[in-house]
């Protein structure tokens, strides 16, 4: 460790002494490099989701408002996280993370930058669509596994929990903002303006990432020998603990985390809503799970698997209520709260994992999570797809919130058949009893 981690380690354990510093829900944004990190995210991640609105918006135009081709773009997208996110987490415990993610930034923008040009001269058809949707996929199966790793090595142990909320909280600004805006901007401009913003937002990202202090990132000692993905995989299998919450993330993901989909199907096809109201109704999804990612800040230990479990049933309650709701004022309001239910479940299973996980394999353990969260995507965009055609948008949420509901009661069946204290992770990762401050470990 150089001397620059040495004056961060002394600082990381000042502020753990300080008791009003060690709970400020905004600690982990004291270490200079994650404060970096969080800005360009802030923005490149608004721009993403500007992007996602105009995606879709405009394979609904091209289609006549088809379902079908709306799941296909999207499991186009996810598809190859499904194929190499693995890999990607492969490559993540093995090479320099913030290599890896400049490049991926960088090739994101390129993508979204000839995409806009397609798109700004009346050439984009729908057949661009489904390749770009792929190409991006495969630079996310990377990306994704490696971002996520990445934030243990700019704060540390300590400071995980915090800087792993505030990670999802800053993704939940950027939903609220950039749908919001990107319906305006759709309504202003069209859809090439608002690809475009996506492509040159990817530069505050590779920005920060370039002005970070190498010698303060804490790296974590590789694996011994080759890093392979098997290992990984072994990892998860003697620990019921990281199981058991990897296979309800399957679950609910499967057919509960469709809303790429399922939104704009239900703005469109059931409140006939126009660009800027379909803008608002994802803000008011995305604001939901931006007030629950603010409430994980207070987070400082390993949640427990009834607290996992616990949030997937209230999910699962909230997004079939949301499938019934009556109009459109209602509808704003059930996708708040499904959108909070939403970001808390993830956030406590990514936490459960994270936390528990041997140092050694995160970046595997962390793209067996992306893969089972993002990656089941383009299974459940099919069936949920095919569900919204013939049934509609609400038998959508209505069958997503049911499936979720299944998985969430399997999980306590599971739980309530097992007896005996849980194991504790390698590198003396954190239980229920234990503290985060005995953990030595890496959203």
């Amino acid at each position: 460790m150089t001397s620059g981690g040495k004056t961060r380690r002394s600082s990381e354990g000042a502020l753990n002494n300080d008791p009003a510093a060690s709970t400020h829900p905004f600690r982990a944004l004291r270490v200079r490099n994650f404060r970096l990190f969080a800005t360009g995210q802030v923005v490149s991640v608004a721009g993403t989701w500007m992007s996602v609105v105009a995606q879709d918006w405009l394979v609904l135009e091209l289609t006549d408002d088809s379902a079908t081709a709306l799941g296909t773009v999207t499991a186009l997208q996810f598809a190859p996280m499904l194929l190499l996110t693995l890999y990607g987490g492969r490559l993540a415990d093995r090479y320099d993370k913030r290599a890896l993610l400049t490049g991926a930034n960088i090739a994101s923008a390129l993508l979204a930058f000839l995409l806009a040009t397609l798109v700004l001269g009346g050439a984009a058809g729908l057949a661009h669509l489904y390749v770009f949707a792929c190409a991006l996929g495969l630079v996310n199966a990377v990306e994704v596994p490696t971002r996520m790793s990445f934030v243990g090595e700019l704060v540390g142990p300590e400071l995980l929990p915090n800087a792993s909320a505030l990670s999802a909280a800053y993704v939940n600004v950027a939903r609220v903002a950039g749908p919001a805006v990107a319906g305006l901007l759709i309504t202003a401009v069209g859809t090439g303006w608002v690809l475009l913003v996506n492509a040159v937002s990817y530069a505050a990202t590779v920005l920060a990432l370039r002005r970070m202090r190498t010698e303060e990132i804490q790296r974590s000692a590789g694996p011994p020998g080759r890093a392979r993905v098997v290992d990984g995989l072994r990892h998860v299998r003697g620990r019921p603990d990281l199981s058991v919450p990897l296979a309800l993330v399957a679950g609910v993901s499967l057919f509960g985390l469709n809303f790429q989909l399922t939104l704009p199907l239900l703005a469109k096809t059931v409140f006939h809503a126009d660009a800027t109201s379909f803008g608002l109704l994802t803000t008011a999804f995305a604001a939901g799970s931006l007030a629950a990612a603010f409430l994980t800040t207070a987070r400082r230990s390993r949640p427990s698997g009834r607290l996992v479990t616990g949030s997937a049933v209230l999910f699962a309650v909230l997004e079939t209520a949301a499938g019934w709701a009556p109009g459109y004022p209602a509808a704003v309001v059930l996708l708040f709260l499904t959108g909070g239910a939403s970001i808390f479940f993830a956030q406590a299973a990514n936490h459960r994992v994270q936390l528990g996980s041997d140092p050694r394999y995160r970046g595997r353990v962390l793209a067996l999570y992306t893969l089972i969260l993002q990656g089941s995507t383009p299974i459940g965009a099919l069936i949920v797809g095919s569900v919204g055609a013939q049934w509609g948008a609400r038998a959508c949420f209505v069958v997503g919130g049911l499936a979720s509901l299944a998985a969430a009661l399997a999980a306590l069946a599971h739980r309530s058949g097992r007896s005996g204290p849980e194991p504790a992770a390698a590198g003396h990762a954190a239980t229920p009893e234990r503290p985060a401050r005995n953990r030595n470990i890496r959203t």
